[in-house]
């Protein structure tokens, strides 16, 4: 567990690519990954394709190529984005 009280397991919001993205989908039972994001949201460059976009929730998809990007919500600045990876598809 990540003592963190989220309900998972592993580094929680200090994992890391998709460990990252898979932690915010599943955080407190999946209530975390839609909401907006407290501090408004950020403009991020997607890791995947490079091209630009706004994340208005913890968990994102890119809209040019798809790609999944979460961010934890202790911290959510562009710097902390985690992309997980090309091929990854949410469960």
């Amino acid at each position: 567990m990540s003592g963190c009280g989220c309900g998972t397991e592993g580094d929680g919001p200090f994992s890391k690519g998709k460990e990252l993205v898979e932690f915010v989908y599943n955080a407190h039972e999946g209530t975390v990954r839609d909401q907006p994001m407290a501090r408004g949201a950020i403009e991020v460059v997607c890791q995947g394709c490079n091209a630009p976009f706004t994340m208005e929730t913890y968990l994102a998809k890119c809209p040019e190529c798809g790609g999944v990007h979460a961010v934890a919500p202790m911290n959510p600045v562009p710097e902390n984005v985690q992309f997980a990876g090309k091929d990854y598809v949410l469960p």
